[in-house]
Order: structure tokens, then sequence, then C-alpha cells
């Protein structure tokens, strides 16, 4: 009787695997283990290559069909040297993706500045409390900043000083502040932040320091995520839906990972094409 693991019939032993491989006519080998790789299992691995069969991890299947990077398959490796070639450590790379900035929150300033005067007169007499709202985000690095954007909430949001992220239908969140959330447009005086140098028009979203502490003693590798400059928007964001809980930070994590290794002003761009169709849906948060 064939035996299973999982509900997964086992073919065979790892001296199985040529003969496997070309009886069921197999063009790619998946490596689904995290741990060392035995020599036995190696010199067999290398035998399938040479006969033109592809080697490859579970991470890298993943990363290519849901367009994300698995934490709990990658270890301290991976985090320190396969983003080191990167585009994103690229001088070159890295000036043009700034002049992008340039242009693009001068053009986006320009253009919202004409509804300037009736956002804010609708968040003053929707409740009492500042137009503006500034906070304390970590940049790239680590670095601190104050990021700035419209009040959507009570002044009295956390009277109790104990930071915690929003939640859907947060009581907090003021009528006006709702609107802006969904449409985005509470985020567009950061606009001002990107032309300070502070963050990018697309990169991984900045949290609150409170958060980065935190998230970073539970999460593998959370601090990897800021080498970069934070964006206004970022391929978690158009990919995965708001979250609050550590889980969704662990997932928006594997979207952050996957921008660090595979990012191009094309994907830059991208990003920027699908963050526009997620303010058109009134899909903000």
């Amino acid at each position: 009787m064939m035996q299973e693991i999982n509900d997964l019939s086992v073919l065979g032993q790892v001296k199985d695997l040529p003969r496997l491989v070309k009886e069921l006519r197999i063009h790619e080998v998946v490596l689904a283990i995290e741990q060392y790789v035995e020599p036995d299992l190696f010199e067999v691995l290398v035998e399938c290559q040479a006969n033109g069969v592809r080697v490859s991890s579970i991470s890298d299947l993943y990363e290519k069909f849901l367009h994300k990077i698995p934490v709990e398959h990658i270890n301290p490796d991976w985090a320190m040297y396969m983003i080191k070639d990167k585009a994103v450590f690229s001088r070159l790379s890295l000036g043009l993706k700034r002049l992008l900035d340039l242009v693009l929150a001068g053009v986006g300033l320009l253009l919202f500045i004409p509804l300037l005067p009736l956002v804010a007169l609708a968040i003053r007499l929707d409740s009492a409390g500042p137009i503006f709202y500034r906070q304390i985000r970590m940049g790239q690095g680590g670095k601190p900043f104050s990021i700035i954007k419209f009040r959507t909430m009570n002044t009295n949001a956390e009277q109790d000083g104990k930071p915690r992220w929003a939640t859907k239908d947060d009581e907090r969140i003021t009528r006006v502040g709702r609107f802006l959330r969904k449409t985005r447009l509470d985020e567009t005086p950061q606009l001002l932040n990107v032309l300070r140098g502070e963050m990018s028009f697309v990169g991984p979203r900045p949290e609150r320091p409170e958060f980065v502490d935190r998230l970073q003693r539970e999460i593998p590798f959370y601090r990897t995520r800021l080498i970069v400059k934070p964006g206004l928007t970022g391929w978690a964001q158009v990919q995965y839906n708001y979250g609050n809980t550590l889980e969704d930070a662990h997932n928006k994590l594997q979207y952050d990972f996957y921008y660090l290794r595979h990012w191009s002003l094309w994907l830059d761009l991208h990003i920027i094409l699908q963050t526009i169709g997620v303010v058109l849906k009134f899909r903000g948060t």
C-alpha cells in the first residue's frame, strides 16, 4: 500500500527521484524543505539539473505565482544577500526614482490645491480640532520623521496614550474622515513629505515606531522593509486590503519583500495606476 503524508502520495525515496523524473516527464522539482540539504539529496538534485530539469525552492514557486515572498520560508542569508545587487540599491535607479517622485508630487500638489479649501472647511465643520494631523513614523534606516495627513479622527482618539491601529467602523473616525479615508484624500498632504525626501511616491507604508518595535519582535526580518524610503502607496497597499492585526502585518511584509526584490520604475508606475483604480473604487480604509 502506497504511503501518504498529509493526503499526498509518497512515490519513492530520495534515490528514486531521477527515475521518477524520467518516468513522469517532470520538468521542475520544487524543494519544499526549510532545513539543511543533505549531501545525498544535493547530488540527486544536481543530477536532475544535469538532465535539464529545473530545481527551485518553495519560496521561488510562491513568489512566482502569488507575487509575494513567504517570510516563513526564507532565512537570514536571503534577507541579507538576495536583494543586495537589485536595482533598489543602484544610484542611477534611485536618482531616476527621486526625479519621478519630484514630478509626481509637484503635479499632485498643483492638482490638489484647488480642493484644499473645501476639504479644510469640511473637516472644520464636521468636528472640532486642527485640519492637519502630524504623527511620527519610521523612515528609511529607522530614521523617524513627521508624517502629514488630514485629520480623520476625533482629537481625543488616543486619550489613554496607547497607540493602536484603526479598525473597521472605528468610532474614532469622523464622518468627513471616513470619506477622506475611502478616497485616500487624507494621504495627499504627504506629497510634502515626498518633496522633502522623507518619503517616496511608492514604497512600503511607514509605520509608527511603537508598532515597528512590536512587529520586529514578532515577525522575522520585519526591519528589512526599512532599507528603502516609505511610500505614499505601495505594492502591499494595492494587493492586500487594509489590515490591523499581526497576521495582516505579516502578509503585507511578504508583498513589501517582493517589492524590494523586483523594484523598477515600471513596477512603480504599475502600482500608481493600480492605486488610481483603488481610489476610484473607494477601496481605501
